[in-house]
């Protein structure tokens, strides 16, 4: 019974971080470098927690899941974290005294965190499945060289042996329960704050329907009366202040126009279409916009990459991006555009510019209602770009850096 309340006590020290961080931090620190600070003090509390209350087998027999603290903490933290941690590990493994732990503590981190730095980003860039597999096979690898330099320093028997495959059983399996608990964790985080977001856009597109008409008629009144009070005797200055008020309500127009895209998000009339023909035309609609603007488009298309999509509404969200990324440059420049498949069968379309760039929390913000970072902008245009690649059941990723250039890479499921 003192085994299973030991090794229940590992378990909430591993499970404090988990809660503390996904319920007061997450919600309440919204600068990365922050919350990552905070969990891998955390996750350092619990390391030393594990380390101070093992489970005992007997006399100088101990087990505790220090591994799992440092391993979540490396692979969703980073590098920094990483190094912390194991050096936390060290230090206070330290306080125990110089023994044959302690060197095999030592090496097991040497031959293990580069292990988990080399497999953090491909961690941190993939689907969950792939998450809890990495976990997992970390956690295996590194209890099993623990394993094999206990076996070497101590000798193979199994007396020294049979609580460190213990340690690796356990181990497995409970980075494998964490890594899912964090997993489901972030899923339902992720849909809330899209169920909050799709509560902010039922509100646009109700209000859209009801106004969006009885704006335009009025608009539509003014126009036609200011068409005709422009007089070909008329003043220069009161033609020109005529034209900037005709130009405004063509802009007005156009706001409704998106707002009247993102208020009806289904789209219909989905058809197999060729995503390479739809670039290049977008291409050819858009390059008109560049010749004044000193910028050019290179393309690297390949060919027969084929979506299930409307053409009509993707070539709008692709128009949108690119618009943007001309406008980003105002000295000019060279946008690319590329479109490759990947591997888990996604078409990959990139659009690189060498524009001002955005920061991190700018680019949080991007395809938030009313968020543009042009002064004239109202972040609609934006809006229903992100809208329509997610109908399509596509994602988007933007990196960026500020004076260098943004990068939209678009990923839509490839169909034959």
């Amino acid at each position: 019974m003192s085994i299973i309340k030991d090794f229940l006590l590992q378990l909430t020290f591993m499970l404090i971080p988990i809660f503390i961080h996904y319920t007061f931090i997450t919600e309440r620190v919204k600068n990365d470098k922050n919350r990552n600070l905070i969990m891998t003090i955390l996750w350092g509390i619990s390391i030393i927690a594990c380390m101070s209350f093992p489970v005992v087998f007997g006399q100088n027999a101990r087990l505790e899941l220090r591994i799992i603290p440092l391993l979540l903490g490396t692979l969703y933290g980073g590098f920094l974290p990483g190094i912390f941690l194991s050096a936390l590990i060290i230090f206070y493994r330290l306080s125990f005294g110089f023994d044959i732990g302690f060197y095999n503590t030592v090496l097991v981190l040497l031959l293990s965190l580069p292990v988990m730095v080399y497999f953090q980003k491909s961690f941190a860039s993939s689907k969950k499945d792939m998450r809890v597999k990495i976990a997992v096979g970390i956690s295996f690898y590194y209890c099993l060289i623990g394993l094999t330099l206990l076996g070497i320093l101590r000798g193979f028997s199994k007396e020294y042996l049979t609580v460190p495959i213990i340690h690796l059983l356990f181990a497995v399996v409970v980075t494998w329960c964490f890594t899912m608990l964090i997993e489901a964790i972030r899923e339902i985080h992720q849909l809330r704050l899209e169920m909050l977001n799709s509560e902010k856009l039922r509100v646009i597109g109700e209000l859209t329907s009801v106004f969006a008409h009885e704006i335009r008629n009025p608009m539509q009144a003014t126009r036609g009366f200011l068409q005709l009070l422009n007089e070909p005797g008329l003043p220069e200055k009161k033609k020109e202040y005529i034209q900037i008020s005709l130009e405004e309500l063509d802009r007005a127009n156009e706001i409704i126009n998106d707002f009247l895209s993102f208020g009806k998000p289904s789209i219909h009339d989905k058809e197999r279409i060729n995503i390479g023909y739809q670039i290049q035309r977008v291409v050819n609609i858009i390059q008109s916009y560049t010749f004044n603007r000193n910028v050019e488009i290179k393309t690297d298309i390949l060919e027969n990459c084929w979506i299930y999509a409307n053409p009509q509404k993707l070539n709008q969200s692709l128009i949108n991006i690119l618009k943007n990324a001309i406008e980003s440059m105002p000295n000019g420049g060279t946008v690319w555009i590329t479109c490759t498949s990947t591997d888990d069968r996604y078409i990959k379309i990139t659009i690189k510019d060498q524009g001002i760039g955005m920061t991190k929390k700018q680019i949080d913000r991007l395809g938030s209602p009313y968020y543009s970072l042009k002064e004239s902008g109202t972040g609609l245009g934006m809006m229903v770009s992100f809208q329509i690649i997610r109908s399509f059941k596509g994602k988007i990723q933007v990196n960026s850096e500020k004076g260098i250039g943004t990068e939209f890479v678009i990923f839509l499921p490839q169909i034959t």
